[in-house]
């Protein structure tokens, strides 16, 4: 289980730098092309739309492993360690809860886009694929959610270095 959370680390990482360097790169080179040379890539922007945006739900889900969401935890920190554990456990589930209805939703949207096809205008391609990052992501953020649970219940892992992704 270890080799597939720690694969599963690395993957989100990768997928999110490629992403990153894909639409910052494709913004770039667009902004030359019009700039020095009065002509756009009608492709480039939707391109660099969609990785955009893959980008935040992947990074999202990494960020949940890292345990690098934003949260108000300053009341927290005035409460005994057990009881802040249980609330902010609580609070996991509910953030699970929220997922899992997002995940049904987000697939019943692409079934609906699968049945009535919308093509993205400039890529023609099907919006079904932008929608899939709705599934993968929120399933990933729960699965990630439970890992740190996990290491923090079960384990004792402190999550104070947010640069220490790995699994122990």
């Amino acid at each position: 289980m270890k080799s597939v959370l720690k694969t599963l680390d690395k993957f989100e990482s990768y997928a999110c730098q490629a992403l990153l360097c894909l639409f910052v790169t494709l913004l770039f080179i667009q902004v030359i092309m019009r700039v020095a040379f009065n002509y756009g890539i009608p492709w480039s922007e939707e391109l660099s739309r969609f990785a955009f945006v893959w980008f935040v739900f992947l990074g999202a889900s990494y960020a949940a492993r890292l345990s690098a969401h934003n949260r108000v935890t300053f009341h927290l920190k005035l409460l005994p360690v057990k009881v802040r554990n249980g609330i902010e456990f609580f609070a996991d589930m509910l953030w699970i809860a929220f997922n899992t209805m997002m995940t049904i939703k987000s697939v019943e949207v692409i079934e609906s886009l699968m049945e009535y096809p919308f093509l993205s205008p400039a890529l023609d391609w099907s919006m079904a694929f932008l929608y899939w990052v709705f599934p993968i992501s929120f399933t990933l953020t729960s699965i990630r959610i439970i890992q740190v649970n996990y290491l923090k219940l079960v384990k004792g892992h402190e999550f104070k270095d947010m640069d220490d992704p790995q699994v122990d």
